[in-house]
């Protein structure tokens, strides 16, 4: 079942308006199934990196060979540690990025160690938005949380 090692990773506004939860859970355990995905990078700054978490979260108790990250766009502190545990990453060179182009750096970082991003789209403006677009240009195969 996992004989390749296939990313994917996820971009999302930060506030939910939809009720996707049970839409995400499909998606992810069919990339989980179907397409073999293992690894799976999620951010921490909003609803939609919040639910993607506690998904993952909850199927890796039906599938335990698959592994989640939370990566981190600022130096993670107590607070954080608590939340996530371990299941976190601070990319290299991010200690010197300045504050407020970490998270498109981090976003970045997270394109480039992908093969699948899936995300969470309904407004053409914002970093969710901007991101979808860089993923497109880098020929990532692209799932819509919406569609």
């Amino acid at each position: 079942m996992f004989t390749n090692k296939k990313t994917c990773c996820f971009f999302g506004h930060r506030e939910v308006t939809h009720n996707i939860k049970p839409k995400l859970t499909e998606i992810i355990e069919k990339l989980i199934t179907e397409d073999g995905v293992t690894d799976f990078y999620v951010g921490h700054q909003g609803q939609f990196d919040s639910m993607v978490f506690y998904v993952l979260k909850e199927l890796k108790v039906k599938y335990p060979k698959i592994r989640y990250t939370v990566v981190l766009a600022y130096m993670p502190n107590e607070h954080i540690k608590e939340i996530y545990g371990e299941d976190t990453l601070f990319p290299d060179g991010m200690e010197s990025v300045p504050k407020r182009f970490a998270i498109s750096k981090r976003n970045d970082w997270m394109l480039k160690h992908s093969d699948i991003a899936v995300f969470y789209v309904w407004k053409i403006t914002g970093g969710a938005a901007k991101f979808k677009e860089k993923a497109k240009k880098k020929g990532l195969r692209i799932i819509d949380v919406l569609n």
